[in-house]
């Protein structure tokens, strides 16, 4: 099932007001147009996505008359922490097929509330937790749980603070309503308004919202093959940060992929304020030294508690522990770098797409409660 878009007509004959509308649109166009072409000549494919988008920001103020802020649709305004979103709040959501599209040989899926952990391989992190999969001693990582974060983001700047990307930008949801999915469903797509990228949108527009200048990456680095993703990632980073060195905070968004023996779909979920949500897990690697080389893991530690502490102190139920482990995911790239994995394949994209609406009010109190001092 796939959105379609809508048919437009023209009458035989513009009127006045019309004409200026049209004559505005092809203004806009032009502005467009010619950033575009301005950046991909002095500039990497980043620079160009990116000045497409900000003139069209910038474009929509200018004719309202006032900020791109103020410009921006309903959807996108930030509710109150913890509070449900209004239904104008929830346009990002689709329509999901009922149980009359549900095949005979239907696979299942299998609801799951992951709990917090406990015990010797998990450090407390205000409400939340910490899987330990390293050698370092729970007294350090809890050390650093309660140190300040390496960085401060600059609130309401002209300047990107936040980088969300895709390593693995096909990865999608189910898109059915009740607990089924269909058998030789690979759970991959190039629509970005059905894989990662959508997810991706929705934590953008939350944080832009608020205040913090945030870009968003719908580059699709795992196609047409998977094999070099995290090269083909890295280097649209990379890119990023040689254009915008203001940019604090780089999130790769995932989604995980849980599955019985029996081919059963586990679909991690909880519910927040009335609404049933996918669970999400922050992972942050750690340096072995030999094989993976993260010197600044501690700062990017630091971050990543800071994030759960926010989200399941906000929103309890909603995150996995911290997963951290001798991982790499190119976040040696800055000391905010970390990737979160967004429910699994078992969920389904509205599920998918509030979870990132709430990740991303999780990360807003993390940072405005942040102590903005520096220390290594």
């Amino acid at each position: 099932m796939r959105r379609r878009q809508g048919d437009f007509g023209a009458g035989p004959v513009l009127s006045l007001a019309g004409a200026a509308a049209l004559m505005l649109a092809l203004t806009v166009f032009a502005h467009g147009l010619v950033l575009s072409l301005a950046a991909l000549i002095i500039g990497p494919l980043p620079a160009a996505q990116t000045a497409l988008s900000l003139s069209r920001k910038q474009a929509a103020s200018a004719q309202s008359g006032g900020s791109a802020a103020e410009a921006l649709p309903p959807e996108v305004l930030e509710p109150a922490p913890g509070s449900l979103p209004a239904a104008a709040d929830r346009s990002y959501l689709v329509p999901l097929e009922g149980d009359d599209a549900r095949p005979e040989d239907a696979g299942t899926i299998l609801e799951k509330t992951y709990p917090q952990g406990s015990g010797e391989k998990y450090v407390a992190c205000g409400a939340g937790s910490i899987k330990n999969n390293t050698r370092v001693p729970a007294a350090e990582i809890a050390a650093e749980v309660e140190a300040p974060l390496p960085f401060a983001v600059e609130w309401n700047s002209p300047e990107p603070q936040v980088l969300i990307m895709h390593t693995h930008a096909t990865e999608d949801y189910r898109l059915s309503a009740g607990l089924w999915y269909r058998p030789g469903d690979g759970s991959r797509t190039t629509d970005r308004n059905y894989n990662m990228c959508a997810v991706g949108r929705v934590m953008a527009d939350t944080l832009n919202a608020a205040g913090l200048n945030t870009l968003h990456d719908e580059t699709l680095n795992d196609y047409p093959s998977y094999t070099g993703s995290y090269a083909n990632s890295r280097a649209v980073v990379q890119q990023y940060l040689a254009q915008y060195p203001s940019i604090k905070v780089v999130l790769d968004v995932h989604r995980d992929a849980i599955e019985t023996e029996n081919g059963s779909r586990m679909a991690p979920v909880c519910t927040v304020n009335g609404q049933q949500t996918a669970q999400v897990m922050i992972i942050c690697g750690c340096d072995n030294g030999s094989s993976i080389s993260l010197p600044n893991y501690r700062q990017n530690l630091r971050f990543a508690a800071a994030w759960e502490r926010a989200m399941e102190g906000t929103f309890p139920g909603l995150t996995r522990p911290v997963l951290f482990s001798y991982r790499f995911y190119n976040q040696d790239l800055t000391t905010g770098s970390l990737l979160i994995e967004v429910g699994g394949h078992g969920n389904n994209l509205n599920e998918a797409l509030y979870a990132g609406q709430l990740a991303a009010e999780g990360l807003i109190e993390a940072l405005r409660s942040a102590d903005p001092a520096i220390s290594d």
